[in-house]
């Protein structure tokens, strides 16, 4: 498995994840080596939101120089082999927010995830925020609108795709004493991304965080009391 930046949330528009996405934009640099870098945007969680991609643009190409692309999925039949051709390009893949289980269930009826995975198996760097940083956990902390439907509670437990093994919520400044809640009644161990943080994690295992302001926590609910950790930056 390769290297994974999971983002807890933050404005990209406002360049308040700045740092974090200097960084992100280094690796990607660093893999294309003499030539120009490539990132594709996956708006997927946005319902492929395309004045998303377009901020996207605007700080991966106008502040950092790389060539961006879109995979879109979600308003026509996709082209697999047109799909394919741009995940063959890129040096890395960014994941945008928005509704989780909606994005995981377009991503396996559309074939998305199979190139996403093939990506990943070839070392492609895969970096996202919110529905990007958590779809990759075992368990994820989410108001994902396609699953819990009306009159549901407004943040929920949901199956992610299993890939690093936890559970995590992103925002956790704003969904703390809930999420911390759900992680003692489970006795688990779990992730907390705040806003504008991030989690570095390699071959399935976290190895830091990122700050551009804000904080990530290990919570460890396994024993009597509540631990929590805030993770180094790297």
């Amino acid at each position: 498995m390769g290297k994974i930046i999971a983002i807890g949330g933050g404005e990209l528009r406002e360049r308040t994840t700045l740092k974090i996405d200097e960084y992100i934009a280094a690796l990607a640099k660093a893999r294309a080596g003499e030539r120009r870098a490539n990132a594709l945007f996956i708006p997927t969680a946005s319902h492929d939101f395309m004045p998303y991609y377009n901020t996207f643009h605007k700080v991966y190409t106008g502040v950092f120089d790389i060539k961006t692309d879109v995979a879109l999925t979600v308003f026509k039949e996709p082209d697999l082999e047109k799909l394919r051709q741009k995940f063959e390009k890129a040096d890395m893949i960014y994941v945008g927010g928005g509704d989780t289980v909606f994005m995981i269930e377009e991503w396996k009826k559309s074939g998305l995830l199979g190139l996403i995975e093939d990506a990943e198996r070839r070392g492609v760097l895969i970096a996202g925020l919110s529905a990007g940083a958590i779809c990759w956990f075992s368990d994820m902390y989410t108001d994902s609108a396609a699953a819990l439907g009306d009159g549901g509670e407004k943040y929920a437990q949901f199956s992610g795709l299993g890939w690093i093994k936890g559970i995590i919520s992103p925002h956790y400044g704003a969904r703390m004493l809930d999420f911390d809640k759900i992680v003692c009644y489970n006795n688990a161990r779990a992730y907390g991304i705040e806003d504008n943080a991030a989690l570095v994690i390699e071959n399935g295992e976290v190895v830091g965080s990122l700050s551009s302001g804000g904080k990530a926590w290990l919570i460890d609910g396994t024993g009597e009391k509540l631990i929590k950790t805030e993770i180094p930056c790297l």
